[in-house]
């Protein structure tokens, strides 16, 4: 062989080589911070994570192979929140997921305005100044409605076809998001069609919560409506104690509250939207904006019934609402 074909030979070799290498290697490694305001040993919280995970598998993304998840888990503590909040913003991740609803998205928004930021549950994302309008978000920021203020008409209707007799509504909501009066705002326009008073009472403790139901209690024919907000959360365990003391008929916005001791709950399926929140993160790792991709409702509903918690406080569920729950906890 000459030596100008081996130099030839061995150019054509030099510029294959790299190429073959390439087909050879991974996909490149992106990176999703995940937030939320909840501790690692939440089981319900791990549920949605899973379900997180198994929506970016569907859609080819791998831990370890092409993707890398940083999960932080806040609490629920405003303070531990922010901070987690801040640090994600700073390492400048490819998308941040804001797992825990309106004050863990706020707090993120606090932190950045320019890394792309996709929230899983979020009661009204214009009303806290998140987006500017649900089809066109213009921001940094896009996701997914926990609920329409709409849907707080099918609760007054729940709370009237397990206490027929109930003629008050006590209304536990946070004052302080506009979710929260966005939420009381519906109900209390709803309530005279189902032959209800509507009043509210504020969660932002325990005391506080305890001393006002009681006090609601006070009086017949009373039922409890339990709103969606941190709070509500964080004081889960207190609302529930306090309706089962005093056998009122509670409907709540979560399965999660019903799991828990609560009577009954009527509220999107929420492991169906972290799945489908993957599907957003995929289409931001491909190069789209979440200033286009607008703010979508919920699809799958659920209806969860705890019968024991039922016959504890004396309250006969109808046979054909039984027979339409998604799921009956004997």
């Amino acid at each position: 062989m000459s030596r100008r074909k081996f130099l030839e030979a061995m150019g054509g070799a030099a510029l294959a080589w790299p190429l073959a290498v390439a087909a050879q290697q991974p996909d490149r490694l992106r990176t999703v911070g995940v937030i939320f305001a909840a501790t690692a040993d939440d089981a319900e919280v791990q549920a949605r994570l899973a379900a997180l995970r198994e929506g970016m598998a569907q859609l080819g993304w791998i831990e370890g192979r092409n993707l890398r998840l940083d999960i932080r888990w806040a609490t629920t503590n405003p303070d531990l929140v922010r901070k987690h909040a801040a640090e994600l913003a700073a390492l400048s991740p490819d998308v941040i997921v804001s797992g825990s609803g309106t004050t863990t998205t706020a707090l993120l928004l606090e932190a950045t305005r320019t890394v792309p930021i996709v929230f899983a549950i979020v009661v009204d994302p214009v009303g806290a100044g998140f987006v500017s309008s649900l089809a066109r978000p213009g921001g940094n920021i896009t996701g997914f409605l926990l609920f329409e203020y709409g849907m707080s008409g099918k609760w007054l209707e729940l709370l009237k076809q397990v206490a027929p007799n109930v003629t008050r509504a006590a209304v536990l909501r946070d004052p302080t998001i506009a979710s929260g009066i966005g939420q009381f705002g519906a109900i209390q326009s709803a309530a005279p069609s189902f032959g209800l008073d509507a009043s509210p009472i504020n969660v932002r403790d325990a005391g506080e919560i305890e001393r006002d139901i009681t006090a609601f209690a006070n009086s017949p024919n009373g039922g409890v409506i339990v709103t969606a907000s941190p709070s509500a959360v964080q004081y889960r365990d207190v609302i529930i104690a306090q309706a089962a003391r005093h056998r009122l008929p509670a409907v709540y916005f979560s399965r999660n509250f019903v799991t828990h001791g609560g009577l009954i709950s009527y509220g999107p399926d929420i492991l169906n939207l972290y799945r489908r929140t993957a599907g957003y993160v995929d289409r931001v790792l491909k190069g789209e904006k979440p200033a286009d991709l607008p703010v979508q409702a919920p699809t799958k509903f659920e209806l969860v019934i705890n019968q024991k918690t039922a016959k504890a406080i004396g309250s006969e569920m109808p046979t054909a609402l039984l027979a339409r729950a998604d799921e009956v906890i004997e």
